[in-house]
């Protein structure tokens, strides 16, 4: 049986196409059923839309409050009953009610090894630091700031003379090859939430 996916971005999608692409393979075990934004004119809305895919925007301006807006939310992205919920670049952080309705079930992917540098800017705190390996961090959301149970880690050399933006490519072309093997394994194989542990298969 195949797997629904419902996606959510703010910005261009490249995650999103990653996953769109593995979708296509009917051996990947997935289907992308929705893609949601919190902005209108969104590249990633694009992507869905010129592949077929249902897609909606719920900005947070449009509720009275957070917690009106995180209830439409998630009666929204319920409606599509999806096995997985993806944040692929998704910029708002998503109320308890949210969180709720899809326990174990939503997932983010992030551009340092967490539990380092969390938050908007890991590759350039991951060079201020002067580490030498940086990657990219699949979990499942909680209600912190990237400290959900990690699922995958992708570790990516930090060269010499790499600035921000050259890091922070290498790391995207790792987390989306990351992004859709680990989706894959989930909905073939399925997970197990211990703790802080998460299993796959």
């Amino acid at each position: 049986m195949t797997s629904k996916l419902v996606v959510l971005v703010s910005g261009s999608g490249s995650n999103l196409q990653a996953l769109i692409d593995a979708c296509r393979d009917p051996g990947y075990g997935a289907e992308v059923a929705a893609v949601g934004a919190d902005r209108d004119g969104t590249f990633g809305l694009e992507r869905a839309e010129d592949a077929g895919i249902p897609t909606f925007v719920r900005k947070v301006r449009d509720f009275p409050d957070r917690d009106a807006w995180d209830a439409a939310l998630t009666e929204t992205v319920a409606s599509y009953e999806p096995d997985i919920v993806v944040s692929a670049g998704f910029l708002k952080l998503c109320g308890p009610r949210f969180l709720e309705a899809f326990p174990g079930r939503y997932i983010n992917t992030h551009n340092s090894l967490l539990p380092a540098f969390p938050g908007m800017n890991g590759p350039g705190e991951a060079l201020a630091a002067g580490v030498k390996l940086a990657g990219a961090t699949l979990f499942i959301c909680d209600s912190g700031v990237d400290t959900g149970p990690i699922i995958a880690q992708s570790a990516v050399p930090v060269e010499d003379d790499d600035t921000v933006e050259t890091l922070t490519e290498r790391i995207k072309e790792a987390e989306r090859a990351q992004l859709v093997d680990s989706v894959g394994r989930m909905v073939r194989d399925g997970w197990t939430v211990e703790g802080r542990r998460v299993r796959l298969g």
